[in-house]
Formats: C-alpha cells, structure tokens, sequence
C-alpha cells in the first residue's frame, strides 16, 4: 500500500501538493528581522509585533503544504501577517500600546545625537500611525521591505495601481506630517 503523505526529518511530502522542504522553514527563518519589522509598523508597540510574528509564523507553519514553491516566501508571509493583524484589530478593544523607545539604550554613544535621533523617530513613528492602515502597510513593504509595485499587489491582493496610488498619498501626507518636502527622486520599490 502506498501512501499519499510521507512525514521524514528533512522533507514533507503534501497530499497532491508541492514538496515542502527544510529549505522553506530555512527561508522562513532568515526572514524574521523583515516580519518583525513589518509587524512593528502595523501595530506600532514591540510586544504586539512579537505577538504578531508568532500568530504569522504558527500559522505558516501549520499551513506550509498550501505554500507553493514557485512564490516568493515573503510575499506569502507578509500576507499572511496582515491577515492575523486584521484579525487582531477586530478582536482587541481599546488597548493602549507600550512605549519602548528607552529600552534600546546604546553605550557609548553621542547622548545628543541619540536623544535627537530618538525624537525623530518617535515623530515618525507618530506621523506613520496617523496614515490609514492601508496606506502605512503599503508604505511599509515599499520603503522599507523595498518589494516592487506588483510584489505589494500579489501579496495584498489588490491591483498595481492601487498600490501606487496609496503609495502617494502615504508620502505626501508622510511628507506633509514632517513638515518636508515630499521626495521626487527614485524610490526603492519601483519596478526594477
């Protein structure tokens, strides 16, 4: 008798699905830094963004037969964690996120340049939470996750277009909240 799913230390073999391989987990492991980066930016406070890499990579993992190989793991994980965010969104009620900024103290370093560049962030980090959520999440997997316009698309489910129109207005109102001038200069993100 021959069975349909073969369960081995290095591969698993899905019921009429794509092998998934060590390879996979691997993947997934390297991009934790960008999930947890990208989980910071939706929820805005460190504790919930640990919270959300877990629920994402759990999830991941317990549905890693559905992934297909020939996608980009990152696509399918940042997926995935907007997802579990949303669902975080609708589940939790008014909650007041911790601020952590004193946390990550630096030894040895300018006190005045810190101090400056940790206000900064804080009026960034302020200036991005006022965007709506969907033009933050796209701003974020530009910007800083620095995926292409029809990469943003594919894992959002939302057309190229879309994208890029969100994508503007998040800068300007970014640019407008800072008081600067919005850049006009190439982006990271621009189909390459």
């Amino acid at each position: 008798m021959t069975s349909s799913r073969y369960t081995g230390t290095k591969n698993r073999f899905c019921r009429d699905g794509p092998r998934v391989t060590t390879d996979s987990r691997s993947e997934m492991i390297t991009l934790l830094p960008r999930l947890r980066a990208f989980a910071r930016s939706l929820t805005g406070a460190a504790d919930l963004a640990d919270d959300l890499v877990q629920i994402t990579v759990e999830k991941a993992l317990r549905h890693l037969d559905s992934y297909a190989p020939d996608t980009r793991m990152d696509a399918w994980l940042f997926r995935i964690m907007r997802n579990a965010f949303i669902d975080m969104v609708r589940a939790r009620r008014d909650t007041q996120p911790l601020d952590d900024a004193g946390a990550d103290t630096v030894m040895g370093e300018d006190g005045r340049r810190t101090t400056e560049n940790r206000l900064h962030l804080a009026e960034v980090r302020r200036a991005m939470a006022g965007l709506p959520e969907e033009q933050r999440t796209v701003l974020m997997l530009v910007c800083v996750e620095g995926m292409r316009y029809r990469e943003v698309a594919a894992a959002l489910g939302i057309p190229e277009g879309t994208v890029m129109s969100r994508l503007s207005r998040a800068r300007l109102s970014l640019a407008h909240s800072l008081n600067a001038t919005p850049d006009t200069g190439p982006h990271r993100g621009i189909a390459r």
